[in-house]
């Protein structure tokens, strides 16, 4: 006789209910299961907003659980549906739409939404909050119509949704009534050093500030301070904090006070209603962090299983955050007073700072800022309440003669099993082992397929890597060694040998006969076997376009809205009359939503319906600029010696040549350049790819440089006397990088990888080597591209390449 199965109601589709669900499924709760999500997505990553708006990342990147994953687990979803009502008498769940769930048992995990100053104008246009990825939207669509914004609140949310718009191209002031940055998380020294460092990457602050009023008509124009200064502005994001949201749990009767009122099995007011996460109150507070909304999880996940678990008493906070690059961590007390001892360091080169509190040699807080590599156990010893002991002084501070393997594997063999570990997910240690010694794993992307650990954040990678050490033993360095995905343990170097060695030229060959793990690869490394294939073979290689990336196999940018991006080629940034009465005529004719003027010295069509692509590039009749690609995307000029009384050499003919030579050929990753007709330097060379400048004596060239989000400026690679030598380097440059960089890799991690001295030493010191890897890349160019090197010595083919660019 089939026992019948119970109805679990999840109302809430976002990290605390899912993370619980997941923790029933993994006990074996015998349940049907329906979730109700307010947004229209499955189950994605809120920590990780940060990274989709400042474009490194998709919503499909930051998703923990697709839509299969619904359908695996036999989980009824339904998305843009709001629940308003529990009906305790009809023991049934109503939305807003109508439906109607029955229930035996319910989850809310409603979370909470950005609290918004009830000042004058928080109603106005461009006034918005950061909380899901709709506010991501928003903040990108303000982007690109609106200059200046400012964000009101210095804590966490604030300070990512500051990067993002700064990474955005606007002009981003921080708004903060404290004095201090994290003034909850971090003391005095590290909140400085942490402004500091977000001030060099361009944000703006106006601390000790309280806004007392948003000026403007419809839309937001600024902000007005209590002392009465105002603040230009034309976007305004609130990060303030959050409001837990009760709005269901009242409208239902169940008892609310700030959040949801809970006991310590997580069961509310009314009977087979329980509550987890950002809008749950347990013992009077209500946490905004993730790793309690975890442990609550785990608790209720026990208790609705039937399994043995102590209740929830609380959790002790502690933070361990990657701001805008940077780490932080806080745990217990942080701000010192006359009763504490203070253990602290400050390294301004290194740009680290330590710090613990003891209070009756009782270890009661610590503060981290840039290497948080002691976190996990100075987030224990808090805990605990430990004594401080020369032993524990030593490994935390980073004194006395412990190697640094004893100290991290003591350190974790330490650990209690049931520590938590990845607090994004509420991955323990035991979890991590299990993992490791029962299912034979040996990689971190293994544990994070498994487990979850470190598919957020990131920041516990360190600690998933020493308890890996620590099960491993003596195999860990070998085992444990990661290849270019999780599909294989074979680095880049050794996938391009094996290619060589064993003649395959496919990507399916090669992942077939080199053991890939995963039959059809994956995301990561079917784009990076086609370029390597590609780049070994170009003559041979037959392209494989479906593991292109969209973008690449449909010759334009797909935008947020599912139309796409059309950029043409202008080379050096030049362009004629006849080609912008094409591009007018073509936007007219096909309903262009923006024509937009871009870095790079071109025009960006937006907003191209997919069914019109194909007519559209006809009749433009242009060349592609490949925004798309992982290959030269624009070369960059001033405008030289041809109209510039500064100019000492002829930059837009210079930078034009460069961009048709190199054109269409791939790359491991997108590729910059730039020339510049005298050192005044208008065409920014210190963060291309390659830089060129000229002088009165020929030019100098610059590798490495980045404008992005990991910034780097150029290094000086040489100088040089003719055209030709200019051109001979740069060929030699580029394909040393084509060959031996890793796929997705810019140029500025190769020449940090490499190491510049080593380069310069195969191109500059060895002349033969130089040649070589020129001929090689003008063998692959020839595969693309029409002849070209007869043209530097012959001046009527150079003037007819340079016909659209001379005066």
């Amino acid at each position: 006789m089939t026992t019948k199965r119970e109805k679990l109601v999840l109302v809430g589709n976002g990290m605390a209910g899912i993370g619980t669900l997941e923790q029933i499924l993994k006990l074996g709760g015998a349940y049907d299961i329906t979730v109700f999500g307010s947004e229209p997505h499955p189950n994605y990553n809120r920590i990780m907003l940060s990274y989709v708006l400042e474009g490194s990342k998709t919503l499909e990147d930051i998703v923990l659980n697709d839509w299969s994953w619904y359908k695996d687990n036999r989980i009824t979803l339904y998305t843009g549906t709001t629940v308003t009502r529990i009906d305790a008498a009809s023991r049934q769940v109503i939305a807003d739409n109508g439906i109607a769930v029955p229930y035996d048992k319910v989850i809310l995990a409603t979370g909470s939404r950005s609290f918004i100053l009830p000042i004058p104008g928080s109603d106005k246009n461009g006034v918005i909050g950061f909380r899901d990825i709709a506010d991501c939207e928003a903040m990108l669509e303000a982007a690109g119509q609106y200059r200046k914004a400012a964000v009101i609140g210095g804590g966490l949310l604030g300070l990512e949704a500051a990067k993002g718009l700064v990474n955005l191209g606007m002009d981003v002031t921080v708004v903060h009534l404290m004095e201090d940055l994290m003034e909850r998380q971090l003391d005095r020294n590290a909140s400085a050093m942490l402004q500091a460092e977000l001030e060099r990457q361009g944000i703006k602050f106006a601390m000790g500030k309280q806004t007392v009023e948003l000026v403007g008509d419809e839309r937001v124009q600024g902000l007005r301070f209590s002392d009465g200064s105002e603040l230009a502005a034309d976007f305004v994001v609130m990060a303030v904090g959050i409001k837990p949201n009760v709005a269901l749990a009242q409208a239902s009767g169940i008892t609310v006070n700030r959040g949801i009122v809970v006991n310590d099995y997580m069961e509310t007011s009314m009977a087979d209603v329980f509550s987890v996460g950002e809008c749950t109150e347990h013992r009077g507070v209500c946490y905004g962090l993730v790793a309690p909304l975890f442990e609550q999880g785990a608790v209720l996940a026990k208790h609705l299983c039937g399994a043995a678990t102590l209740p929830y008493e609380g959790s002790v906070v502690s933070t361990k955050l990657k701001i805008s690059g940077v780490d932080v961590f806080s745990a217990g007390e942080f701000i010192e007073t006359p009763e504490h001892v203070v253990i602290a360091a400050k390294d301004e080169w290194k740009k680290t700072y330590k710090k613990v509190l003891l209070r009756n040699n009782a270890i009661v807080g610590a503060v981290l800022y840039g290497d948080i590599t002691e976190s996990a156990s100075l987030q224990k010893l808090v805990k605990q309440g430990a004594e401080m002991t020369e032993e524990i002084y030593a490994e935390v501070m980073g004194a006395g003669c412990c190697g640094g393997g004893t100290k991290k594997s003591a350190s974790v063999e330490a650990m209690a099993d049931e520590e938590i570990v990845c607090g994004c997910n509420g991955v323990t240690k035991k979890a991590i082992v299990d993992a490791v010694t029962e299912n034979g794993f040996t990689t971190v992307d293994e544990i994070k397929a498994c487990t979850g650990a470190t598919r957020s954040c990131g920041g516990c990678k360190p600690v998933v890597e020493q308890i890996l050490q620590y099960v491993l033993g003596d195999g860990f360095r070998e085992s444990a060694k990661q290849g270019i995905c999780g599909c294989t343990p074979l680095s880049r170097d050794e996938i391009v040998a094996e290619i060589k060695a064993k003649g395959l030229r496919s990507g399916k060959e090669v992942m077939n006969v080199l053991g890939w793990r995963q039959e059809e690869g994956c995301s990561k490394c079917r784009p990076a076997l086609n370029y390597y294939l590609g780049m070994l073979y170009p003559d041979t290689h037959e392209e494989e376009s479906e593991s292109r990336f969209v973008n690449e196999r449909m010759n334009a940018n797909i935008q947020k809205d599912g139309t796409f991006t059309v950029v043409p080629r202008m080379y050096g940034g030049v362009t004629t009359p006849e080609d912008l009465k094409k591009i007018a005529d073509v936007s007219l004719k096909y309903n262009v939503k923006v024509v937009k003027v871009t870095g790079g010295q071109r025009l960006d069509l937006i907003g191209v319906k997919r069914e019109d692509l194909p007519k559209v590039w006809e009749e433009l009749d242009m060349p592609s600029g490949y925004a798309y690609a992982k290959s030269l995307r624009t070369v960059k000029t001033c405008v030289g010696s041809q109209f510039c009384r500064f100019g000492t050499q002829d930059s837009m003919s210079m930078g034009a040549l460069l961009e048709r030579k190199y054109e269409r050929l791939d790359m491991p990753a997108k590729f910059k350049m730039a020339v510049n007709g005298c050192p005044r330097n208008c065409a920014e060379a210190c963060t291309k790819d390659i830089g060129i400048v000229g002088n009165d004596g020929g030019w100098e060239i610059f590798i490495g440089g980045n404008g992005g989000i990991k910034a780097r400026l150029a290094d000086s690679f040489c100088k040089v006397k003719t055209d030709e030598e200019l051109v001979e380097i740069c060929s030699a440059v580029i394909q040393y990088y084509r060959e031996t960089g890793k796929y997705l890799e810019r140029t500025s991690e190769w020449v940090e990888r490499m190491g510049l001295a080593h380069i310069q030493d195969v191109i500059l010191n060895d002349e033969d080597n130089r040649k070589q890897l020129a001929a090689r890349i003008d063998f692959a160019l020839a595969q693309v591209t029409e002849p070209w090197q007869a043209m530097l010595k012959n001046e009527k083919a150079r003037n007819a390449l340079f016909e659209t660019v001379k005066p």
